[in-house]
């Protein structure tokens, strides 16, 4: 299944719904160009993962990837809703250590708020 994407703001925060596959090519390139526009206007970013199926090493890049932009630019992504299999993948990958991971839409936002 090709990744789809929906993005609206949740309190001031832009979210990315995903769903399907974060794989190497269009995929990946669907995300990266959605997420370097909306750190231009917004540099508080969540991507609701719950809905992706598979996530393969062009995938796990593009996510970093994303995240160094995020930070570049004075922003931040926070993830959440992981699926079983996309948080032992980045639990075995050590990347749990890397990203803000929440189990809900809401953690990730309040999160953000605190922060402020």
């Amino acid at each position: 299944m090709q990744l789809k994407l929906a993005t609206r703001t949740n309190d001031g925060i832009f979210v990315v719904d995903c769903s399907g596959r974060i794989v190497f090519g269009e995929e990946s390139s669907l995300l990266r160009e959605t997420v370097k526009r909306a750190v231009s206007e917004n540099n508080r970013i969540v991507l609701n993962l719950g809905e992706v199926n598979y996530i393969d090493s062009g995938g796990l890049g593009t996510l970093v990837a994303l995240r160094t932009t995020a930070q570049n630019a004075g922003g931040t992504i926070k993830l959440t809703n992981l699926t079983k299999r996309a948080g032992d993948l980045l639990q075995v990958t050590k990347l749990l250590t890397v990203f803000d991971v929440y189990n809900s839409e809401a953690e990730a936002i309040e999160s953000f708020r605190k922060a402020a």
